[in-house]
């Protein structure tokens, strides 16, 4: 099949968050199975090593018409189309710009725009959250007249629909959508435009991150008031689980690490623990064990309850180390509370290479959040052999099996209630776990014998590619 992967951010290009990590891996698992995938991403500032021109080429938005160069890199041997315009992309930063509604409506239009230009026409567009998700309505209305554009399929990957995109009328209009789009049943949400509303309406199959999001985002409690229009459209949605990839995070490989070690070689293990501790000046003790956190410092992550739990967790005669950034109601606490206790580092920073040492060199990782679409921290923590901790909820409700309640199967600890003292609970029967002795290897072993792959998931994609392709093909 051709498959054109549209996202905002694709690891090593561009990345934010973990949408950069999915679009960066899952085209080279699809390319793998034998696709031909492409994926397309605006051209920003910090893109600008090795780049093929194509060409130049017209976006038509309403009534004007705009011109945008098309250049290409690659990820892994995947095609990587950049929409360049430099007065909307060429920032050093993806978003947070007053004018992204403009930067990315424009992306999705000449998202379309393009294929003329690279002559390729894709059999899917797969789209991803709401920088790219007004392409379906783009496809099923303005660019309906011509056959071509009518056997296109478009998927649409919901990665976390707090998220949705909302701008003015006057946005919609520059845009040149037409205006029957406008109205509860279309992209209309509130007197504003809302992007992700426009492709949840418009394309032909909607897609979550993990099959328990799926679930919950049709609920009120998660459904962030799209709840309703999203189990109305049930039977095309689902949920495929995320993947990692594995070229990128395994411990027998990873250059960041200390000491490299497998399954096989767990002793050598520590050797990394060792070396976090002296990396954030945290007293050598035999008998601690190191929790680790490596996250956005938000609510969504947690800190609402890990700000109240966390001195009675360091009660626990833990240590614990965080990387991240995020909202300053939260960094100033956690940052004071570091000040004042010796067994917490807090690194307020974005830092690579730091995160993969916090994964292999910590006992447990943490993962408290409030809703989890996907997760990939619990993932990675896994497949390095670093014992999850998380909030039974999304993603990490798919992944992490408790192992107080299924010894057998379990590899991690888990807890439902979003409070600090469900939070505190589980930490506290993860630490008797782990003083206790027995069991503790081959839960380790166990952890890092999960397939995390993005190979499963691909071939998932790869179904529902085919089923999507096959309904286009007879409606058209």
């Amino acid at each position: 099949m051709k498959i054109l992967f549209a996202s905002a951010e694709a690891y090593p290009l561009a990345k934010v968050g973990g949408l950069g990590d999915v679009a960066g891996s899952l085209p080279k698992a699809l390319k793998a199975l034998g696709h031909d995938v492409r994926i397309v991403l605006p051209r920003y500032g910090m893109i600008k090593d090795s780049l093929e021109d194509v060409a130049r080429f017209p976006v038509d938005l309403g009534a004007a018409r705009e011109e945008a160069g098309l250049r290409m890199a690659r990820i892994g041997g995947v095609p990587v189309y950049l929409v360049d315009k430099p007065d909307l992309y060429d920032r050093p930063k993806v978003y947070e710009y007053d004018d992204d509604g403009k930067r990315f409506g424009f992306f999705c239009k000449a998202i379309l725009d393009m294929l003329p230009a690279a002559d390729f026409w894709p059999d899917i567009i797969h789209v991803n959250d709401w920088h790219s998700a007004l392409v379906p309505a783009f496809l099923r209305s303005t660019s309906a007249g011509d056959a071509r554009f009518r056997r296109i399929g478009t998927v649409l990957t919901i990665h976390n629909l707090l998220h949705q995109g909302l701008f003015s009328r006057e946005l919609f209009e520059w845009l040149g959508l037409p205006g029957d789009l406008w109205g509860p049943e279309g992209a209309e949400f509130y007197g504003q435009l809302n992007f992700m509303k426009a492709g949840i309406v418009s394309a032909d199959f909607v897609n979550t991150v993990s099959p328990t999001y799926a679930r919950e985002i049709q609920t009120a409690e998660f459904g962030e008031r799209l709840d309703g229009l999203l189990r109305s459209r049930g039977s095309k949605l689902s949920g495929i689980l995320n993947g990692i990839d594995y070229d990128v995070w395994n411990p027998a490989k990873d250059p960041f690490l200390t000491q490299k070690y497998s399954k096989s070689t767990l002793e050598r293990k520590r050797s990394n623990k060792t070396a976090l501790r002296k990396e954030a000046s945290l007293p050598e003790d035999a008998k601690a064990p190191l929790i680790g956190y490596v996250s956005r410092v938000t609510a969504q992550k947690g800190f609402d309850i890990l700000i109240d739990a966390l001195p009675k967790i360091l009660d626990q005669g833990v240590q614990f180390v965080l990387l991240g950034t995020g909202e300053k109601k939260y960094e100033e606490p956690v940052s004071e509370l570091a000040r004042i206790r010796s067994d917490l580092m807090v690194w307020l920073k974005y830092d690579e290479a730091l995160a993969h040492r916090i994964y292999a060199g910590s006992d447990f990782f943490l993962m408290p959040s409030k809703f989890e679409p996907c997760g990939l921290g619990q993932m990675i923590s896994l497949r390095y052999g670093t014992i999850p901790i998380v909030r039974s909820t999304g993603g990490l409700a798919d992944t992490v099996v408790d192992v107080t309640g299924d010894a057998s199967k379990g590899n991690g600890f888990a807890f439902r209630e979003y409070t600090p003292d469900a939070l505190l609970e589980a930490v506290r029967r993860a630490v008797g776990f782990y003083h206790g002795g027995r069991g503790w290897k081959s839960i380790v072993q166990r952890a890092m014998s999960a397939d995390l792959s993005w190979s499963a998931s691909a071939r998932q994609y790869v179904a529902l590619y085919e089923k999507v392709a096959a309904r286009v093909s007879a409606a058209t």
